[in-house]
């Protein structure tokens, strides 16, 4: 999450029209996606039903973004602060989970998206590569390429070079074309 909001709070408002590497997004609605998963992350660890939550927030000023994802990643902090919400089976729009494994698949998410920003603004040199080697694996074992339909949010594994850095293997390995 320090990752995310430290993309998140270097992206100016000239950027949010940038296009990015997720096909249906521009930089302000990938922002706005990324609200919304802490705000289903924060519904669902509530006992609440995550589907009742947008994908994509709006309403959300241009030089706000950063506050917005701060406030909404306070709520999912406080409430999964309770250590018990790990071992409880949480439901999502697309599985019943334990708690934990909710955290873990979110943590990946969030460190593929702040590729995303990363890319569509230019600072991939900021980015930390243990993250990405985390989530690569996490990936690998959680969305294995024969599992993907096409519908869901990965698309098939892009080639790239064996010597690309981690976070272009990453991109590539969940459908993006870095």
């Amino acid at each position: 999450m320090d990752q995310a909001e430290q993309q998140i709070t270097a992206v100016r408002p000239d950027e949010l029209s940038n296009s990015t590497p997720c096909a249906d997004y521009d930089v302000r609605a990938l922002l706005g996606h990324m609200v919304a998963v802490l705000r289903k992350i924060a519904r669902a660890g509530a006992g609440g039903d995550a589907r009742n939550v947008a994908d994509v927030a709006d309403g959300i000023a241009d030089t706000d973004w950063a506050n917005a994802f701060t406030q909404a990643r306070g709520e999912v902090e406080e409430i999964w602060a309770d250590d018990a919400l790990l071992d409880r089976m949480i439901t999502l729009p697309w599985a019943t989970l334990p708690g934990r494994t909710v955290v873990d698949a979110y943590t990946h998410e969030f460190t593929v998206h702040s590729w995303d920003v990363a890319a569509a603004t230019g600072r991939l040199g900021e980015l930390d590569p243990v993250l990405a080697e985390r989530a690569l694996d996490a990936f690998a074992e959680f969305a294995p390429p024969e599992s993907r339909s096409g519908q869901g949010p990965f698309g098939p594994v892009v080639q790239v070079s064996d010597d690309a850095d981690v976070y272009t293997r990453l991109a590539a390995y969940v459908g993006r074309r870095p």
